[in-house]
């Protein structure tokens, strides 16, 4: 686990979050004092899956005709 300074991290910060994303663990100081550490957050969410609401949602058949009432309005 390695302790950057504020400065340090705010220069080097791309490079600080790759190595977390490896799994290195860093915690950002101001002189000495640990303030945060920076930690990968995990997907946990599982694989998205579709078809829920198959059968229980619908679409007119009209779904994309303007009413004629308000075609006045765009003529």
């Amino acid at each position: 686990m390695e302790t950057v300074n504020i400065h340090k991290a705010k220069s080097t910060l791309s490079s600080l979050i790759k190595r977390v994303l490896k799994g290195e663990k860093i915690i950002i100081a101001s002189r000495g004092t640990p303030l945060v550490t920076l930690n990968k957050i995990e997907n946990k969410k599982g694989k998205r899956v579709g078809g829920q609401f198959k059968g229980k949602v619908w679409i007119a058949d009209d779904f994309d005709e303007l009413p004629k009432e308000f075609m006045k309005h765009f003529e």
